[in-house]
């Protein structure tokens, strides 16, 4: 049984091939002001990577900020929070908590022990900040590489406080402070650090609890997984392929509502 789960976040979009159950495949591409014309490009990439037609495929499931975007590809649609907490359960069964950061949102999500569940879950949605596009604007701000800003927070003996989350705002105290001639390193941590207290103020208003996994497209920042276990006080796991969590547990979710009905 192939299914393909597509998840279209603001920033990234993610394809990803299942087969009766298992994970075959996935690719990625940055998403564009196009959500159709990506998640489609995809679809037909991952489809020929795999030597398969679109008449192999039992279901296409989409999911993200973007799921209703492809209604014309897509037979069925789930929500992020559900999708992610069956992706991250797909790699690590026990987890009872998930932090999921992508480019435009944020989301807390407790698990239940017993039936596996999603019991309880916050998310930021309103505001960039503590999210992905929030990291990119500050990285832009300092003119650094986003893929090198974590470890150059990492660098830091002396992190800066930064007191706006605002996007806009924060952007303004940035270069201010690079412009007093402050270190890099120093306002960077403070970036990760003021979003490690945001994502952690949601996190606090629900019953979280270890296992605790770290997803999305922010989990691959070692400084932001760091700040989140020092504000949080408890150790904090990366999933392997952190980013596709939605796209797998979209599936995932598809080939479990198949076999139920077959």
């Amino acid at each position: 049984m192939n299914i393909i789960g597509i998840d279209i976040g603001s920033l990234t979009t993610k394809a990803a091939l299942i087969n009766d159950g298992q994970y075959i495949d996935a690719i990625l591409e940055r998403s564009t002001y196009d959500f159709k014309k990506v998640g489609n490009s995809l679809f037909k990439k991952l489809l020929e990577r795999n030597n398969l037609e679109k008449s192999d495929l039992d279901s296409i499931i989409s999911t993200g900020y973007g799921r209703n975007s492809i209604p014309g590809l897509a037979n069925d649609k789930v929500t992020e929070i559900t999708a992610h907490a069956k992706g991250v359960q797909y790699f690590h069964p026990d987890v009872r908590s998930i932090i999921d950061i992508g480019g435009q949102d944020s989301k807390v999500i407790v698990i239940s022990s017993r039936s596996g569940n999603v019991l309880d879950f916050q998310m930021n949605d309103k505001c960039a900040a503590g999210t992905g596009r929030f990291l990119e604007v500050m990285a832009e701000a300092l003119e650094v590489d986003i893929d090198e800003f974590g470890p150059l927070a990492l660098e830091s003996k002396n992190p800066l406080t930064i007191s706006s989350m605002c996007t806009v705002f924060a952007e303004s105290e940035v270069i201010s402070l690079f412009a007093q001639g402050k270190a890099k390193e120093d306002i960077a941590a403070g970036i990760h650090l003021a979003i490690a207290k945001r994502v952690a103020g949601m996190a606090r208003r629900l019953s979280i609890g270890e296992p605790m996994f770290f997803c999305g497209g922010v989990a691959k920042n070692p400084a932001v997984k760091k700040c989140l276990e020092d504000v949080l006080e408890m150790d904090i796991t990366v999933p392997e392929l952190p980013q596709l969590t939605g796209a797998i547990g979209a599936a995932l979710i598809s080939y479990e509502k198949l076999q139920k009905n077959a």
